[in-house]
């Protein structure tokens, strides 16, 4: 010990540069390092959930939950299933073991789900499967509301969405309070008797036409090309002049026996902030990221975009995880 004192004492300029060394690479690491309040902890939890609309609880048991229980059960490192049967759906909650690689599990359910796919109903909906990761859970949640049609309030949130979206720190910014835009059919009875139609001529006539279809591709002596047959009615003059029968040489289309318009799917709730119609984002970031900086990038993407809405449409922050961690920061910085 002596010698290594003497040695240090003998050399102070080497002493010196070692250690101003050590404070530039703790400084770096400092500035470098993901700040982060809440760890990333992964559950080895998994959800599968079978939607089938209309469904009873009691089939829900015997037609759902039932034949997809029989192949979970043979998934690797699977400790606990438990199973939820309600109107119109079922869910499956898998618990492994501690230590699992969740990625594996993960390729195990889904493969299990596919086998027991072809044993569900045929009108039931494509299995969802989910893993429980509290880093996925939204960072921050960005409020659009003011006095505004909804389909402008809509259209700015999908604009921002992406571009938030292409910040290499933003996982998914997700839109809660967005609806499906459609395209809405009112017949007019009179004018169905007069044409002597029925419904199921008019439902018969959009199916029809409104399908997807795979034309294939031709070989010739230039080359392969594909081909494309417009089948998918997206616009409302399309529907419009849609051909529903002949009667005597005369063509009775949908703009004779019905009004279109474009509307959306009835909504399932209601946000709303100081009185105003909202529609939020909620963003998640990647894991690994500085929560501090990916909240800053995402307030400068919103007050870059703010100047080129229309007037009325306010924004506000709420649910910013980085205030707490900035907080935490502070706290300890002044404790050092």
């Amino acid at each position: 010990m002596n010698s290594v004192l003497t040695a240090a004492f003998t050399r102070p300029r080497t002493i010196l540069v070692g250690l101003f060394a050590i404070l530039i690479a703790g400084a770096m690491s400092y500035v470098s390092i993901p700040k982060e309040a809440e760890p990333d902890v992964s559950f080895p939890t998994v959800y599968v959930s079978i939607v089938h609309q209309g469904i009873n609880p009691e089939d829900a048991v015997r037609m759902l939950i039932k034949p997809m229980e029989q192949e979970l059960r043979s998934v690797p490192g699977l400790k606990e299933m438990r199973s939820t049967a309600a109107e119109g759906y079922g869910t499956i909650k898998l618990e492994f073991e501690a230590g699992i690689n969740i990625d594996d599990a993960l390729d195990d359910v889904r493969i299990q789900v596919d086998l027991a796919r072809p044993e569900l109903p045929a009108e039931t909906e494509e299995p969802t499967i989910r893993e429980v990761n509290i880093s996925l859970l939204p960072m921050i949640v960005v409020n659009l509301f003011g006095d505004v049609e909804e389909r402008t309030l809509i259209a700015i949130a999908r604009d921002l969405q992406d571009r938030l979206e292409s910040l290499s720190e933003v996982l998914e910014a997700e839109i809660a309070g967005d609806r499906t835009e459609m395209i809405e059919v009112i017949v007019d009875p009179v004018r169905m008797d007069t044409y002597q139609l029925v419904m199921e001529q008019v439902l018969a006539a959009v199916q029809s036409n409104n399908q997807l279809v795979a034309a294939g591709a031709m070989t010739t002596g230039a080359g392969r090309f594909t081909l494309t047959v417009p089948g998918i009615i997206d616009e409302v003059d399309e529907l419009l002049n849609l051909a529903v029968r002949e009667v005597d040489g005369e063509i009775i289309r949908v703009r004779d026996i019905a009004s279109v318009r474009r509307t959306w799917l009835d909504p399932e709730g209601f946000s709303r902030l100081n009185g105003k119609p909202n529609v939020a984002l909620e963003v998640s970031k990647r894991t690994g990221t500085n929560i501090i900086d990916t909240s800053r990038k995402i307030r400068e993407v919103v007050a870059q975009m703010q100047p080129l809405w229309p007037a009325g449409i306010e924004v506000e922050f709420s649910q910013d995880k980085a205030e707490n961690t900035q907080r935490n920061l502070n706290d300890l910085q002044n404790n050092v």
